[in-house]
């Protein structure tokens, strides 16, 4: 197992950060208006965003036309838990769990999500075997998640 700090961790960092600041920015907008007006929010500016980088991204790389490739109908539907995960995650943040308590069961969802999609090649994730060490993980994650919620002052 290869620990060193590689491009992708730090990919994954800035993802979790990017996150955060998304599910703060929403909560509050959520807490003025509603969590159903904060994710159409979210993802109305994220289309402009994507667009916008989009765009950027054909004058620099000057992107060719490739054929359409089969692609699973799946495969289009993530705007689906996207528009869910803002909303639950706006309402959640604004209780009594706040922002850390918040991602921190959000993460320990993601995990155990995971290790099911990976169990059963969910998606087209490839299939792989579970075993204890990943029960261990989710348990240090639960625990970490518990003490985040019940020893914040």
């Amino acid at each position: 197992m290869k620990s060193t700090l590689s491009p992708s961790w730090i990919l994954g960092l800035l993802a979790g950060v990017v996150l955060t600041l998304m599910i703060n920015f929403n909560s509050h907008l959520a807490k003025i208006t509603s969590p159903l007006f904060a994710s159409w929010t979210a993802h109305g500016i994220g289309t402009l965003t994507a667009i916008l980088i989009i765009y950027l991204n054909s004058i620099v790389n000057k992107i060719e036309k490739e054929p359409l490739k089969k692609i699973p109908l799946w495969s289009y539907f993530g705007g689906i838990p996207g528009a869910f995960t803002v909303i639950l995650a706006v309402i959640a943040v604004n209780t009594t769990l706040g922002l850390s308590g918040t991602l921190s069961l959000m993460l320990v969802g993601q995990i155990i999500f995971g290790i099911f999609s990976d169990l059963f090649g969910l998606f087209g994730t490839t299939k792989k075997s579970v075993n204890l060490k990943d029960f261990f993980v989710i348990f240090l994650i639960l625990t970490g998640s518990w003490l985040i919620i019940n020893f914040r002052t």
